[in-house]
């Protein structure tokens, strides 16, 4: 079961027969859940070794149309101030001037623009992300995990992610030279995303 279609055109028309109806189904708005979901960012350290760390206060909607799928989008706003690596010293760093400047530029955003289908539960959706009040495009792999109905009778729907930017892109320029060569930390940093939706009843 698909939820996007491989034209990017919203106003594209689907013949009524060619509808899967478990797929019409999920049209509809649906707001993610954070207890359920997760944004999480994976960085090199010191040219060795891995530090992660997530986004814990964000906020989002899917708009989902099962019967024209390329209508679909999708908008999330995270807090950059809840960054949290497991270090308070360097979730503070990361929090000040020389990376977010969370108190100047408080919102992390994204704003879709297009979706593809990459074939079977594969797509790739395409948007501008907003850093610092620098926006560029970034595209984020996706697999929709399915739909189900939860204990509470919410309608459900999930989705994994990942993506990758250059934090320099969006002017995340700080770093540090190493005595043995290369930099403190990475420009490359991998996204990963959890989300899980519910369908605002109508």
């Amino acid at each position: 079961m698909g939820l996007f279609s491989r034209s990017t055109t919203a106003t594209a028309t689907v013949p009524t027969a060619a509808v899967d109806p478990a797929l019409a189904a999920l049209t509809g708005t649906y707001t993610i859940d954070p207890s359920h979901s997760g944004i999480g960012f994976t960085a090199r350290h010191a040219m060795v070794t891995n530090v992660r760390g997530a986004f814990t206060e964000y906020e989002g909607t899917l708009e989902l149309d099962g019967v024209n799928p390329a209508a679909s989008s999708a908008s999330i706003d995270v807090t950059i101030a809840s960054v949290d690596t497991g270090s308070a010293d360097r979730d503070n760093h990361l929090r000040g001037a020389d990376f977010f400047d969370a108190e100047r530029f408080p919102l992390m955003t994204f704003r879709s623009t297009s979706a593809e289908a990459l074939g079977g539960t594969d797509y790739r959706i395409t948007g501008d992300l907003t850093i610092k009040g620098v926006t560029k495009p970034i595209s984020i792999d996706l697999e929709f995990n399915g739909a189900a109905k939860d204990p509470f009778g919410n309608e459900r729907v999930g989705f994994e992610g990942k993506a990758e930017l250059l934090r320099s892109e969006w002017d995340l320029t700080w770093n540090a030279a190493l005595e043995t060569g290369g930099v403190l930390v990475s420009d490359k940093i991998k996204l990963t995303f959890e989300i899980s939706a519910i369908k605002t009843a109508e």
